[in-house]
């Protein structure tokens, strides 16, 4: 049934999307490159997000209702004629499944695909595996939302012997263990996205390559707040919503160019919906009442 739906979405979308593309390149053909693309898109709903749990590097597979998102996201992508030279994930299977949704729509599932443990969701150490609205029972609202949203301050850390901590998981055997997080706070997020976006994806970008980066809501913040210079303050109030891509223009010097649909303080684009991308993004807030 997924699949013929998949199917049958990218064949509706088939006409627009040559369309599309053909209007890009009549805009493009003898001209400078002057602007260039990157599609942010957050993974579509875990099942650990349906039962409202603290997830971070946990593996948890999509929801059937994440699948769907995440091809709706992709769908979204076609028909807007969008296509990818590389993509860039993380190391865990529901920002890869959306990844590979993504391009499965665009008819872009043969280009290389990067995974890199950098761009992993935030490390939510002992909260892991905990149920949202159990925690802030027990803990109290206010300290949920420090633990959850304040931009330094990390949850519990999680003992070295639990499966939750990276270094008894053999996806990251190859990798120094003093380098893996026991709990991380969006600061600490940052310092590890930033410098894989500086030295591995910026210089791909400027090589003039369409970049598709399907991650997490959090290693998605720490980006989207360098691009967009959102004060400590303020992103602590940002919600991405699952499987929207988020399309940036950036200049030569990969600044945004500010796009007129921008949900401020975002200035690049959500394509679809802008009414019910808002809807979603309120959804993301409520996750903790």
């Amino acid at each position: 049934m997924f699949a013929m739906t998949s199917q049958m979405r990218r064949l509706s979308a088939s006409a627009a999307s040559t369309a599309a593309k053909q209007a890009r390149g009549k805009a493009t053909a003898g001209s400078v490159r002057s602007k260039h693309t990157v599609v942010l898109m957050r993974h579509g709903e875990s099942v650990w997000n349906m039962e409202n749990k603290f997830t971070g590097w946990y593996d948890i597979q999509l929801s059937e209702k994440g699948h769907e998102e995440a091809a709706e996201g992709g769908a979204l992508l076609a028909e807007e004629g969008f296509t990818f030279d590389i993509a860039y994930t993380s190391t865990l299977k529901r920002a890869i499944r959306t990844c590979y949704h993504a391009l499965e729509e665009t008819d872009c599932l043969w280009i290389p695909t990067i995974k890199a443990w950098e761009l992993n969701e935030r490390h939510y150490g002992g909260l892991t595996g905990l149920d949202k609205q159990a925690t802030v029972d027990k803990y109290g609202k206010d300290q949920v939302l420090v633990w959850r949203r304040s931009f330094d301050i990390p949850p519990p850390d999680v003992e070295t012997t639990s499966e939750h901590f990276p270094g008894n998981d053999p996806k990251y055997a190859a990798i120094d263990k003093s380098l893996l997080p026991t709990a991380e706070s969006l600061k600490t997020t940052a310092d590890r996205v930033l410098p894989y976006w500086q030295d591995e994806i910026v210089p791909t970008i400027k090589s003039g390559k369409n970049v598709l980066i399907a991650a997490h809501g959090n290693s998605l913040r720490a980006l989207v707040m360098h691009l967009d210079g959102i004060s400590e303050d303020d992103i602590t109030e940002l919600n991405i919503p699952t499987a929207i891509p988020l399309v940036y223009e950036l200049d030569d010097d990969m600044k945004p160019i500010p796009h007129a649909d921008g949900i401020a303080p975002v200035t690049g684009r959500y394509v679809g919906n802008q009414e019910a991308i808002r809807a979603r993004i309120e959804g993301v807030k409520n996750q903790t009442k």
